[in-house]
């Protein structure tokens, strides 16, 4: 049964140009009509999955820290209702660090969110700039102190391998971001995305992205610092102090079952793949049609549950086991493994071995990509 619950807020004040998340811009935005909505399309997967407590709850986007506190707080205690919390239920709200939001974190604190991942995505304000965001460091930094002051757990977003980006200027807003004292900190490369404004800009010439190599260089300097400052890698982009990983990411990457409610959330539940509707509007014409915000629905085989398990799994430093996978999709280990690949691919110190998991190497991480296409098995490849 799910444990697990994603609450998706679509709305955003301004369009990120590395952004490709499902996140609209509404001048207008009815909160009790989605208030209703997104607790209709919760009731629906409480009947479907419910029986066991739920473990983690996130909000997510879009920006859900423009979300009314009370709002939220409807949201929590209908969860709650539904499914029951687990005594250390961890509950995120993901924030741009406007002066504006920080406003609200008393009160999101007071509704039951108790731990916030913050959007500061750079420390200085000519990057702010060319990244679109709408605050700048001095406000980033202000609203960070807030959340500090209001949730029992924080993290803040950085993105790094941005163009020109050397290692020494890396290193610096890096030491300077790990003195803050988070428990939590999400450091991703700039990826261009398709369909976004930088996608545009580097097809036209305008911007060209830090190759490769200089990329990787970055990459192996942020493992290095973070485990020196006790934030290890537990995942490909994710670094915390032993006991903060991100519950509700974990779930993820573990393949564990969770709920995703609103626009665009997909969700797994008892080997179905679910999509709610995208757009918000045909969102909540779905839910006023049918109960529920759902555009498909799609039964999972064995096979293509064990392909995504192992994609998920292998972003993790702890890897995965082979055979309680086995055992859980009714298939051999070496179904799952290609285990020549996995025997060459530890010689040159890019996977590993050990008390009967297997995984990915700090060394291999840079290129995760191309050794899942090794590591999985052909047998799954068009799973």
């Amino acid at each position: 049964m799910a444990r697990a619950l994603y609450i998706h807020w679509p709305f955003c004040l301004k369009k990120c140009p590395y952004c490709d998340f499902n996140s609209h811009v509404r001048d207008q935005i009815e909160t009790e009509a989605w208030q209703d909505a997104l607790i209709a399309d919760m009731r629906h997967e409480a009947a479907l999955a419910g029986g066991e407590a739920l473990h983690s709850i996130f909000f997510g986007g879009g920006t859900p820290s423009l979300m009314p506190p009370d709002l939220v707080e409807s949201l929590l205690k209908e969860a709650e209702k539904l499914w029951g919390f687990a005594p250390d239920v961890e509950i995120t709200l993901e924030a741009n660090p406007s002066s504006v939001e920080a406003l609200r974190f008393a009160g999101l604190a007071s509704a039951g969110v108790n731990r916030v991942s913050l959007g500061l995505q750079a420390l200085d304000d000519e990057t702010l700039r060319f990244l679109g965001r709408l605050h700048d460091a001095e406000e980033g930094l202000a609203a960070l102190e807030v959340a500090q002051n209001s949730f029992g757990r924080v993290s803040f977003d950085l993105i790094y391998a941005r163009p020109g980006q050397t290692p020494e200027k890396w290193e610096q807003e890096l030491f300077r971001a790990l003195s803050f004292g988070t428990g939590h900190l999400s450091l991703y490369q700039l990826t261009i995305e398709a369909n976004t404004r930088f996608a545009t800009d580097v097809r036209l010439g305008r911007f060209k992205p830090l190759e490769d190599d200089p990329a990787a260089d970055l990459f192996a300097l942020t493992r290095e610092m973070t485990a020196e400052a006790g934030l290890r890698a537990y995942e490909v982009s994710n670094h915390a102090r032993t006991g903060e990983e991100s519950r509700h990411n974990l779930t993820y990457w573990r393949y564990q079952d969770y709920i995703g409610i609103g626009p665009g959330a997909h969700g797994r539940r008892g080997g179905m793949a679910t999509m709610r509707h995208r757009k918000p509007e045909n969102f909540l014409s779905a839910v006023q049609r049918n109960g529920n915000g759902l555009s498909q629905e799609d039964a999972l085989t064995p096979r293509g549950q064990a392909a995504e398990a192992l994609l998920m799994g292998l972003r993790l430093r702890e890897g995965i086991d082979p055979g309680a996978l086995g055992e859980r999709f009714g298939m051999a280990p070496d179904e799952l493994v290609e285990m020549d690949r996995l025997h060459f691919l530890e010689k040159l110190g890019l996977a590993w071995q050990a008390g009967g998991r297997i995984g990915v190497t700090a060394q291999g991480m840079p290129v995760l990509d191309a050794l899942l296409g090794q590591l999985v098995s052909d047998n799954l490849a068009s799973a």
